[in-house]
């Protein structure tokens, strides 16, 4: 009885292929060799050999397709796996945290290209502003202010000359620290004392934003060498420090600082416009990034490029005046509402 039940499962373990390396286990061997001898004797004696045959050809390995359907299906994983690369291309490792940045699109239903801006951070600048207007130092504060940008901006003639595309990317590496070391102060003061800040922590890390896309756009522009580059990084380190140490000791001294230091901006991008208006610079396209932030026509030039930071500057210049202005009436930013956007 025994034996026969153990001729059972050795049959069966070979007619399912579960063990297809069983003639190389040393647990096995006996039982296979018992088997085998079984097979024989009913072979000698009867017809038992060919039942058994038979019952072995009943269960037949599975062929692989051929042909046609080989093909359809080589193709179909193919396809699956080229979809799955894709798919894990896009997402990343944004999948594994349930991240993924939606299908975002411009009006006419083409793909946004931006990943440093969004279509609803878009805009279209305020022409109309007044160019001409300036803050006519009246207190000893004002006069420091006043007084260091002129010498500020003499370093820069001297280096750059008329070259107003690398003067303009010179300056806006800079102008794009102070909004940056201001609203951050804020944020932290606002932490430290539970107080609101009036929305001039956004109004602040806004014109940063806007003055480093000006910086990405005057890159698309003039590329810069590599001693640009470092003195980028001379200039812009000692800046944010000396900034960083004024805006701690006297936010007043600090915004109107910034005030008079737009208010050069705007002289350097009207010779900027200058030079263009006369030929002396080519008024080529304008990049798409500036065509697609500022909302300029598809067959906008330079000179619409220019003219609308031109603007934007002038809405800075505003804003830190008006925010310095504040301070010496003796009030605090919060109790003022920040004037938020370029419009």
């Amino acid at each position: 009885m025994k034996h026969s039940a153990l001729c059972y499962v050795v049959r069966r373990a070979l007619i399912n292929g579960r063990n297809r390396n069983r003639h190389g286990s040393a647990v096995v061997r006996p039982f296979v060799a018992a088997e085998m001898r079984q097979m024989n004797s009913c072979a000698v004696g009867g017809n038992g050999g060919f039942f058994y045959w038979k019952r072995m050809m009943a269960s037949q390995a599975s062929v692989p397709p051929t042909g046609e359907a080989e093909a359809k299906s080589t193709g179909k994983e193919k396809s699956e796996k080229e979809e799955s690369s894709r798919t894990k291309n896009n997402k990343v490792v944004s999948s594994y945290w349930g991240i993924s940045r939606p299908k975002i699109t411009r009006e006419d239903g083409t793909e946004w290209p931006w990943n440093c801006f969004m279509p609803w951070e878009t805009y279209e600048s305020n022409l109309s502003i007044d160019l001409n207007k300036h803050h006519v130092p009246k207190n000893f504060l004002d006069k420091v202010a006043y007084r260091t940008v002129k010498l500020l901006r003499i370093p820069t003639d001297l280096f750059f000359k008329r070259q107003y595309g690398c003067r303009a990317m010179m300056l806006e590496t800079v102008a794009a620290v102070p909004g940056m070391v201001g609203g951050m102060l804020l944020h932290l003061r606002s932490l430290r004392k539970f107080q609101h800040s009036g929305g001039w922590i956004k109004a602040l890390l806004e014109e940063a934003e806007n003055e480093r896309m000006h910086l990405m756009t005057m890159v698309e522009l003039v590329k810069p060498k590599w001693y640009e580059r470092l003195l980028v990084l001379a200039v812009q380190g000692v800046f944010f420090n000396a900034f960083f140490v004024v805006y701690i000791l006297s936010p007043k001294l600090a915004h109107r600082v910034v005030g008079y230091l737009e208010e050069e901006a705007i002289h350097s991008y009207t010779e900027y416009l200058k030079d263009i208006n006369s030929g002396a610079v080519e008024n080529v396209p304008a990049p798409a990034i500036a065509i697609d932030y500022w909302r300029l026509p598809k067959d906008a030039k330079l000179k619409d490029v220019i003219t609308v930071i031109r603007a934007d500057e002038a809405h800075h210049r505003d804003v830190n005046h008006f925010a310095s202005d504040i301070h010496f009436h003796g009030k605090e930013l919060r109790d003022a509402p920040a004037p938020l956007g370029y419009h």
